[in-house]
């Protein structure tokens, strides 16, 4: 029997207290009341369904995303995160991490999550800049914002994120870097730092925002990747700029081709087999149609055919600054590194992909050009 990938959590909590402009998650703007205890016990259902696939491997990390997960009270989280225990069993040193909004912190609140055993925060800051937040439809301020990160570590957490825009509507270079300085200020262990995009089925996407022009945008980018590495921060994904030892390992098993569950509304999830097939899956979108007994949970199933899986496999790994080891491919996939051949020696020969026998890896210029990079490796 091949050795299967280790195994992560996705736990998707769908409501928010608004809706923000430029967001294509699947969220949706909360009631008055949550429908808590409904919805831990569909999870729970979900996951029952989902067990068979985990072949005995125990949860190496959860990540309660959204959505806004920190709506929810300590007391529906904790029986959801002791009911899945009782289902499969953690590492010793399991990551947990709760992603949670300024707008949305309470002391009591998170000290209380701190002691579930939740010991990650992902902040969703975006700016600290009250025009900027306005324009994204931020219902927090820069003030609150500041306040969120230091309660963050007065209930116990030692490890958090800080989740931070940059190339908002009007936003100068000096605008971005104050807001990386402030972020960096507070001190994370972590720091997700990606630019606005805007996405289709968005409200951006029908009224589109002034943006930086592309000169702006690139000389934030150096600017800022500079300032990151002045204050210890390594890059080690696309967005993803993190302390000595505090890379998410959730995300770390996503990039490197692990395995995770998805279950809430509108996850996804994606399975090995010892029989050699990797499945995706996908859950129904909708709260209601997901709390309603007379549907199903999974919505849908994929399974990825071989000549997928350099694609699959490397769309993943190459977002990772220093690649992955190569005999990872043969190890997540099942098939060979000559597999990857013409691909790999015409994206070496173009400078996209390092000439590295033992890793694969993109060059500078194959990071900054990654879809590029990945067209040597479709169908």
């Amino acid at each position: 029997m091949p050795v299967l990938p280790p195994l992560a959590l996705y736990i998707h909590i769908p409501w928010c207290v608004r809706k923000c402009p430029y967001c294509d998650f699947n969220s949706h703007s909360a009631s008055p009341v949550l429908p808590e205890e409904e919805y831990v016990d569909a999870l729970l259902a979900d996951l029952d369904n989902d067990l068979p696939a985990t072949y005995g491997r125990p949860l190496s990390s959860i990540f309660f995303g959204g959505g806004t997960p920190s709506l929810f009270s300590a007391k529906a989280l904790g029986r959801l995160l002791a009911g899945v225990e009782q289902r499969i069993p953690f590492v010793a040193d399991i990551e947990i991490t709760l992603e949670a909004n300024p707008g949305t912190f309470e002391q009591e609140k998170f000290s209380a999550y701190r002691k579930l055993g939740i010991n990650r925060l992902s902040i969703g800051i975006q700016s600290f800049q009250e025009a900027k937040l306005e324009a994204l439809g931020r219902i927090h301020t820069g003030s609150e914002a500041v306040r969120a990160a230091d309660m963050a570590r007065e209930a116990g957490f030692d490890n958090f994120n800080l989740d931070l825009m940059h190339g908002l509507p009007d936003q100068s270079l000096d605008e971005a870097l104050d807001d990386l300085r402030q972020a960096i200020a507070l001190k994370p262990t972590h720091l997700s730092w990606y630019q606005l995009t805007l996405e289709p089925n968005t409200v951006f996407w029908n009224q589109p925002p002034v943006l930086p022009e592309d000169d702006t945008l690139w000389d934030i980018q150096e600017a800022g990747q500079a300032l990151l590495a002045e204050h210890g921060y390594a890059q080690y994904e696309v967005s993803a700029y993190a302390q000595p030892g505090k890379a998410a390992r959730h995300n770390l098993n996503y990039w490197s081709f692990g395995d995770f569950i998805g279950i809430g509304a509108g996850a996804h999830g994606k399975l090995s087999h010892p029989d050699g097939r990797i499945v995706r899956t996908w859950k129904t979108r909708l709260p209601k149609d997901y709390l309603n007994p007379a549907k199903p949970f999974q919505a849908g199933e994929k399974l990825l055919a071989l000549d997928e899986l350099p694609f699959e496999f490397l769309m993943n790994a190459l977002r990772l600054t220093q690649g992955v080891e190569a005999q990872l491919y043969p190890q997540r996939t099942a098939l060979t590194l000559e597999s990857l051949g013409e691909g790999r020696r015409q994206a070496e020969q173009k400078g996209l992909l390092q000439v590295e026998p033992s890793r694969l890896v993109a060059t500078p210029q194959g990071q900054l050009f990654l879809n590029d990079l990945l067209q040597y490796f479709l169908i």
